[in-house]
């Protein structure tokens, strides 16, 4: 068995459900000022998504250590030339964590203006970070066998920010459909609402994305290379199409799960078009890390997947249940995640 490319694929799999499950919330915590006029609009949101956003977070925790145990140089390179922008994504995350447990304490609507506030920064850096970061994987980073030469502003380039906005929007439209399905009345309506305007501008993203990465990457190299793992891309055009037409149709459930399916193939294409690179150097491709010059040695990793097909199902089983109990619509008065403490 190939270990190194068996655990590109666990990772990459890792990566996809956490942005599939994290997405929707992230999404709806970046659209709730847009599609909130009362505070019990804003409980709306705020409980359609409390019963499992912690949840979806155990993905992002799961791809970290087994990233680490994985390709332990990977890690440590990655935290090392992107650790400003990682670190702004890690407070961001916790500000959002924390405004679930805090904004219930107090009812003064001051009080609750900042922690929304908060909510809706945490959701929109962290969403547009990671597409960043990711952007700035797919491009390659200025690194060589003397160490890496970039800046955190560098990182904000055109291509960086262009993925970060096809990321936010991604999960825009993601995070209206899951709220149109999982609230009611006119929270309900004005999220699809959203999502729908939130269509156009992430199709025109799409297209801007697929054309600046033939000139600013090396990702369709793999796909000219193999043309059958074309099909992935295509399956995401078409996911993306589907979205629109299910949404036109009232399927709310299809087009969430186009939406679903859009993720997981944009997500794929990119890491199809790494392969089997890690992180790519823009100056020498030499100093590239790879699945290879990366990875832990074949005894750890032989190890580690005997454990990977045992838990990581046990997860999915786990989280397949959560939702099942958390199925349907989640009333807008039921009290608000974190005020049983407050009251």
């Amino acid at each position: 068995m190939n270990y190194p490319a068996t655990w590109f694929v666990i990772w990459s799999f890792l990566w996809a459900v956490f942005f599939t499950l994290d997405g929707f919330d992230f999404g709806a915590g970046i659209l709730r000022p847009f599609i909130s006029r009362s505070e019990e609009d804003r409980q709306a949101v705020l409980n359609a998504i409390a019963p499992v956003w912690d949840g979806n977070q155990v993905w992002l925790i799961t791809a970290g250590a087994m990233t680490f145990a994985a390709f332990p140089a990977f890690y440590a390179s990655m935290f090392s030339f992107l650790y400003s922008a990682l670190i702004i994504i890690l407070f961001a995350l916790i500000l959002r964590g924390v405004t679930f447990e805090f904004r219930g304490h107090r009812d003064t609507p001051g009080w609750r203006s900042r922690w929304d506030l908060a909510f809706f920064l945490g959701n929109l850096v962290a969403a547009l970070l990671f597409g960043v970061a990711f952007g700035n994987i797919f491009k390659g980073l200025p690194f060589d066998a003397s160490g890496y030469h970039g800046t955190l502003l560098g990182l904000l380039n055109p291509y960086g920010l262009l993925t970060g906005v096809l990321f936010v929007l991604l999960f825009v439209v993601h995070g209206g459909l899951w709220l149109r399905l999982k609230t009611a009345g006119v929270v309900a309506e004005r999220s699809g609402r959203a999502a729908g305007g939130a269509w156009y501008a992430l199709l025109a993203a799409a297209v801007l994305f697929l054309i600046y990465t033939n000139y600013a990457t090396s990702l369709y190299d793999n796909f000219r290379s193999h043309p059958a793992w074309a099909a992935v891309p295509l399956v995401a055009v078409l996911a993306l199409l589907g979205i629109k037409l299910f949404l036109r149709a009232g399927r709310y459930l299809r087009a969430f799960l186009s939406s679903v399916l859009t993720i997981i193939t944009v997500v794929s294409t990119g890491v199809i078009g790494l392969y089997p690179n890690l992180i790519p150097s823009s100056l020498d491709p030499a100093a590239s890390l790879t699945i290879y010059n990366s990875s832990s040695t074949t005894y750890a990793l032989r190890i580690m997947t005997v454990v990977a097909f045992i838990f990581v199902p046990v997860v999915i089983v786990y989280q397949l249940w959560m939702y099942r109990i958390f199925r349907g619509e989640i009333a807008a008065t039921s009290a608000p995640y974190g005020e049983e403490e407050a009251h």
